[in-house]
């Protein structure tokens, strides 16, 4: 993996112990890269070694509901509730609580709170899934709760998953471990990911141990998460780029083990504009580094980090895991990225065509915005570089490790920007001032959304 050569300097920079890496291309075809080690004992990474996952364990937790439906034992667009026979949901004020689905729950939209969680360590006393809802957990101190109607809105939940754990759990009479075992990992051939956690048997050797932001192992360094359907996986790039395939697959067609083209576009297909840039169910489709489309999910407990981007279209992509803390592996993962997107070649695969643009839209578009691209409080300014009109934000440093991306107008004050999916739609009064943007996606069904300017300046 040429692009990645000189990446060892940026982990020793960031003191970051381990990274490893796997690229695919052309639906199948995947290579894969370890750096440094998994321990202080100096015991190399390989191929093989499986990290923490974190978040990633969401997508497939979304998978097994949607196998699960597809064989009729579950419908994603009932309440949840009469799936509960252990625990059952918390008497709310907010209108149609009692009906969360488990659809709403799996995109976010479910109105619980909690978003994430802590780890815990052999010794400690590891708390049941109801200690978690109950909030006798670090991180809570009350109960899971309704902040808005179902539906109504959307808010990243951990806690909604961990309903979803309960109610797979209830309704089957089975761990979820078990069903991700026989229904995803078996069948996509993932012989390296497991959901079983650290001290109970079957839980892996070959596994690379947290550590926090100095590179310190934190505690023994097998962090373990009762919370399995949220943030409990633990996996390899190379499998995870496996379960991205099948879903890349699916979108072309094809069945892939439990991956049907229907299931692949429920993972994918946006249902909202106006969150993240763009969500599916549970992928995140805001992205656009590389003037590519992305389906994206990533996950981060204490200390270790993962990424996983899979293009919508051309079967390309790639996995980013690494055995540090955000510090330490938030800048290697941006280099890594750049220089991947860079090395394949993928932005080339889709050029864009400029057209003519009216000076006087473009000193009106000219200056700063809050939350243009994603309404998450960032700062974005337009300003004109090297002929060039280009975006410049503290999210491209975040991801790429450079500030700006590129801007194109294709025609009627439409414009793409290289590393952002949405196209943006600058709206102008008869004097020429701007008044509003609005949001819109090639290929999808998801509504515009439409902000005044007066929002973001």
């Amino acid at each position: 993996m040429p692009a990645l050569e000189d990446i060892g300097a940026s982990m020793e920079e960031h003191r970051l112990k381990g990274l490893s890496v796997a690229v695919f291309d052309e639906y199948g075809s995947i290579a894969t890269r370890s750096i440094g080690v998994r321990s202080a004992t100096g015991r190399p990474i390989t191929d093989t070694t499986a990290f923490s996952t974190a978040s990633i364990s969401k997508p497939v937790t979304a998978l097994l509901c949607l196998t699960l439906a597809q064989k009729g034992l579950i419908d994603l667009d009932t309440p949840i509730a009469s799936s509960l026979t252990r625990w059952q949901l918390p008497a709310s004020d907010i209108a149609g609580s009692s009906g969360v689905t488990w659809r709403q729950l799996l995109t976010h939209t479910g109105g619980t709170s909690q978003h994430g969680f802590a780890d815990y360590y052999q010794g400690d006393d590891i708390p049941t899934l109801i200690d978690s809802v109950e909030g006798r957990i670090a991180r809570y101190d009350k109960p899971i709760e309704f902040l808005f109607p179902p539906g109504e809105g959307w808010q990243y939940s951990g806690g909604g998953y961990v309903i979803l754990q309960m109610a797979l759990e209830d309704r089957t009479g089975r761990r979820l471990e078990d069903l991700a075992q026989e229904l995803i990992f078996t069948p996509l051939a993932m012989r390296h990911t497991t959901m079983i956690q650290p001290g109970q048997p079957g839980f892996p050797d070959d596994v690379a141990l947290v550590h926090d932001g100095n590179g310190t192992q934190i505690r023994d360094g097998l962090p373990i998460t009762p919370q399995i359907s949220a943030s409990g996986m633990w996996s390899t790039p190379g499998d995870l780029s496996a379960f991205a395939i099948a879903i890349q697959r699916g979108l072309r067609g094809e069945t892939v083990g439990p991956v049907t083209p229907a299931i692949a576009r429920a993972m994918t297909d946006i249902f909202s504009l106006k969150y993240v840039g763009g969500m599916g169910m549970p992928f995140f489709r805001g992205f656009g580094l590389g003037n590519t489309d992305w389906f994206r999910h990533d996950g981060s407990n204490t200390g270790v980090n993962s990424d996983l981007f899979a293009s919508m279209e051309g079967g390309y992509g790639f996995v980013l895991m690494g055995n540090g803390d955000d510090d330490n592996t938030g800048p290697v993962f941006a280099e890594a990225r750049r220089k991947i997107i860079d090395a394949m070649g993928w932005a080339r695969r889709h050029p864009i065509a400029d057209r003519p643009l009216s000076p006087a839209h473009e000193a009106a578009m000219v200056g700063s915005y809050k939350g243009l691209l994603y309404d998450l409080g960032l700062d974005y300014t337009i300003e004109r570089r090297g002929g060039q009109l280009v975006i410049v934000s503290e999210f491209f440093s975040q991801f790429l490790g450079r500030d700006s991306s590129p801007i194109h107008h294709l025609g009627d004050d439409v414009f793409r920007i290289e590393d952002y999916p949405n196209l943006l739609h600058f709206e102008f009064d008869p004097a020429g001032r701007l008044t509003g943007i609005t949001l819109t996606r090639p290929g999808s069904d998801a509504e515009p959304f439409r902000r005044p300017i007066d929002e973001m300046r």
